[in-house]
């Protein structure tokens, strides 16, 4: 297992983007949370199998039907906590 910090820049906050990173994340069995920032970006830390991280980044990337990714900055590491879900934090 890994983890990954993201920070998402774009268009990601106010067109439902955290809803969208929590669904992909429960479709893929990704744990851990999400999360707006006040500088307008999104943070999310990710729990997962290598390969299905890789999965959720690439489908991040293409964001929902309303949010457009610009950029992401990823940070691996070891897990440091176990999640048992992925949520949406305010």
């Amino acid at each position: 297992m890994k983890q990954i910090h993201l920070i998402i820049s774009g268009r990601v906050q106010g067109v439902g983007f955290r809803y969208f990173v929590q669904t992909l994340a429960i479709e893929n069995h990704v744990t851990g949370w999400v999360r707006n920032k006040t500088d307008g970006t999104v943070e999310c830390i990710a729990v997962a199998s290598s390969d299905t991280l890789h999965t959720f980044v690439e489908k991040i990337k293409k964001g929902n039907r309303f949010a457009k990714v610009n950029h992401i900055e990823i940070t691996e590491s070891e897990p440091k906590e176990p999640f048992s879900n992925f949520r949406v934090m305010y």
